[in-house]
């Protein structure tokens, strides 16, 4: 497991270990995990589902540690099942239902990649199933749905990783330190990519479902529109299923200006547009005072931001930094740890170790479920500035907009039937 110098995060894990023997509720590990009941002990590899076979999906497969196992696979698309195995050549079995998954196979954690709009549900029924789970990033299609997962966490005492895996690159948390350690000297400014937003829904013909293909269970809790491959593959582009950019390289990026800040079990106390627009520039002011400006185009950090101290410039990208001056950082980790996390499929191994390390250790991981819901709420956060078009205060302890009605209804989306989140 890789050893962080964050002390926000030793501090977390102090308060989660006390409010957990507080509660005192019985957490389900497997037997195999721990070596219990005649089972062959903690060198056993972890039994892995997977629920969503999509791009991210099959990259992440390939990325499992040798300490984890795959034998399942779910996806609402067969096609998509055929495909993968056909992919992959393994001897998975595939279900068309991830709860048939569930039932039938002895699973230890499951992998939720599905896209935005469908990831929350599946992740509260692993753990309510007694698995714990690593899911893809972004982490919730809004805010609300991101409370709803720590708690269950944190009630069911699942081991719950967020697909930020910059949380475990060791160069970028080496920079985050420097920053958050006032390194840099005092902080004049910081500054962000102006990430696009989505786009407002529109009417899309109808086209024939392809055969098998389950298209209620892929809208899930959003309306059930005609089917369209402009739906279906270009999700993130639309509001109902995804946040633009703001939600997907800015879930990255916008946890590396947390993280940096030592903001990452908290947020923003006011956001504001800086230009108008779905698109516009937006910024936003921490309760030390700290700004944030989302003001850099294309050629900005999409995996990171720019820290001005007053001593040091920093950019922070994902395993990788730059400084003005050029040779101000002298003890950065050697260019032999950063290799590891290149190659092609935006590689996730060791993040994904660090999970498989937490489940038999009972740790929180590295990008725990608190950390993803904060990053990923700032995100979501930042559109709705964007939507209303004038300055919001927020209370990141309550997580409200304070006195501002239409802005919180913003924070939750009506669910279908069918597809409402249980109650842990």
């Amino acid at each position: 497991m890789i050893h962080r110098s964050s002390p926000t995060r030793r501090a977390f894990l102090k308060t989660a270990a006390a409010a957990s023997s507080a509660i005192a509720l019985p957490i389900y590990i497997p037997s195999r995990v721990l070596g219990r009941d005649g089972a062959t002990g903690p060198n056993d590899q972890i039994v892995i589902g997977f629920i969503g076979t999509g791009g991210r999906a099959r990259q992440l497969m390939d990325q499992v540690p040798e300490g984890g196992r795959i034998v399942a696979i779910a996806d609402c698309f067969p096609e998509r099942l055929a495909e993968t195995l056909d992919q992959k050549k393994q001897p998975w079995n595939a279900y068309h239902d991830y709860r048939e998954m569930f039932d039938k196979e002895k699973l230890d954690a499951v992998v939720v990649a599905t896209p935005d709009h469908g990831r929350t549900l599946p992740c509260m029924r692993a753990m309510q199933a007694g698995l714990d789970v690593y899911a893809e990033k972004p982490l919730t299609a809004y805010v609300r749905e991101g409370r709803v997962l720590v708690d269950a966490a944190r009630k069911l005492g699942r081991v719950f990783q967020v697909g930020s895996q910059q949380r475990s690159m060791e160069i970028n948390d080496f920079c985050c330190a420097l920053v958050r350690d006032g390194k840099l000297g005092k902080l004049k400014k910081v500054l962000g990519v102006n990430y696009t937003g989505p786009n407002e829904m529109q009417t899309f013909a109808a086209e024939p479902i392809p055969e098998g293909g389950d298209w209620d269970v892929w809208c899930g809790p959003t309306e059930l529109r005609p089917y369209n491959g402009a739906l279906r593959f270009g999700w993130m582009g639309w509001r109902d299923y995804s946040g633009g950019e703001m939600t997907n390289w800015g879930a990255h990026g916008i946890d590396q200006i947390q993280c940096a800040l030592g903001k990452s079990q908290t947020g923003p106390v006011e956001l504001w547009p800086v230009t108008p627009g779905p698109n516009g520039k937006v910024a936003m002011k921490y309760d030390d005072g700290v700004e944030v400006s989302f003001e850099l185009e294309n050629t900005g950090p999409m995996g990171g931001g720019i820290f001005v101290g007053e001593d040091c410039k920093m950019e922070i990208n994902r395993n990788k930094f730059a400084t003005n001056p050029p040779d101000f950082v002298k003890d950065a980790p050697a260019p032999a740890v950063q290799a590891k996390w290149e190659g092609d499929g935006w590689i996730a191994r060791p993040h994904i170790q660090n999970w498989l390390d937490c489940i038999r250790t009972r740790e929180l991981p590295n990008a725990d479920v608190e950390i993803g819901h904060r990053s990923i709420s700032v995100c979501h956060l930042l559109n709705i500035a964007r939507q209303t078009g004038r300055r919001l205060k927020w209370d990141p302890v309550a997580e409200t907009f304070p006195d501002d009605a239409e802005a919180s209804q913003l924070l939750e989306r009506p669910r279908r039937k069918g597809y409402e989140l249980p109650v842990v």
